[in-house]
């Protein structure tokens, strides 16, 4: 049995859905306008992607909407992805909850945003304590059965959920962050019970932030007002200095083989064959033209493994 996700695209990549926030706010990195999120959305298109990711917190629904404009002429072309779990209330406010209740009323609004009957693969955004996942996976077994959702995924995840999903309904996705430097977990917990299920696994965080593409250095202090990296409790007190004398140490090697951040991002990952899918913002067409050029440019193994072996000391 093939992967969902490799029947889906031949391109191993999605567009990140954050990346069109915009004004919006909530998870998100920064302006940018209706006008030009639903042209880059169509650029990613015509370049190849089939695959796009969103959920309700990327600019507070704001994504989901645009997303919903750009396909609204060509739906059954594209593989939407979206999310429950994280909500908020009027006053913006995040909650994440897994509240069976919860879910069904954000799985009905995401379907009114993205002006569809119907979302390709629909996920828990991330676990959560007070809430068994089974009770969770019945409002979403039951929407898969409606028609209103075609395939379930879990986000964040870890086996003790995937095992008391599965005794619901089949979960046929995985999506974690998971790069050259947040990868542990994943690779020792999350990679086996994948391969044994015959699961496909979606990265976020690929680039992790920018910091690996060269963006985002310890120089950098500013950001956009909508921008999450401007008020995030989480990204304020991360400590990134790690990471960043690691990349310090790879780029001269980079430059010495005509390699980028970005394609050293890719190449890691896509050098796991339990991952099917990175997920990649982009917030122009400059971006996009270099993410498309980067998956034909891809460090060989030899080379990767030199990169690797630079990063190591901020690996975690």
């Amino acid at each position: 049995m093939t992967q969902l996700l490799k029947m889906v695209s031949s391109l191993p990549i999605a567009f990140g859905g954050a990346a069109i926030s915009g004004e919006g706010g909530g998870y998100g990195f920064g302006e940018i306008s209706e006008g030009e999120s639903i042209d880059l959305l169509h650029q990613a298109y015509e370049g190849g992607i089939r695959i796009f990711d969103t959920a309700p917190i990327y600019g507070f629904g704001l994504s989901e909407v645009r997303m919903g404009k750009a396909f609204k002429n060509m739906r059954e072309k594209v593989f939407l992805v979206s999310k429950s779990g994280v909500t908020w209330h009027e006053n913006k406010r995040v909650d994440m909850t897994n509240d069976p209740i919860v879910a069904k009323r954000m799985l009905e609004q995401s379907l009114r945003d993205l002006n569809t009957d119907f979302i390709d693969l629909y996920m828990v955004h991330w676990p959560d304590a007070r809430v068994d996942i089974r009770k969770t996976m019945e409002v979403l077994s039951k929407a898969k059965h409606q028609g209103k959702i075609k395939h379930i995924g879990l986000c964040n995840t870890n086996v003790d959920e995937l095992n008391k999903a599965f005794e619901i309904d089949r979960v046929e996705v995985v999506q974690s962050e998971f790069n050259l430097f947040t990868n542990k977990f994943v690779q020792a917990e999350i990679f086996p019970y994948l391969k044994e299920k015959n699961i496909s696994f979606m990265s976020w965080g690929t680039l992790d932030k920018g910091i690996i593409t060269g963006r985002v250095d310890e120089t950098r202090k500013v950001y956009d007002k909508s921008d999450c990296r401007s008020w995030a409790p989480w990204w304020k007190d991360m400590d990134n200095s790690a990471k960043f004398e690691a990349m310090k140490k790879l780029w001269p090697a980079l430059d010495k083989n005509h390699h980028s951040g970005l394609e050293l991002a890719l190449a890691y990952n896509l050098s796991f064959p339990e991952l099917s899918t990175a997920i990649c913002g982009a917030k122009s067409k400059a971006q996009l033209e270099s993410l498309l050029k980067a998956v034909k440019n891809l460090p060989k193994n030899e080379q990767l493994q030199e990169y690797i072996a630079l990063a190591q000391p901020a690996q975690k």
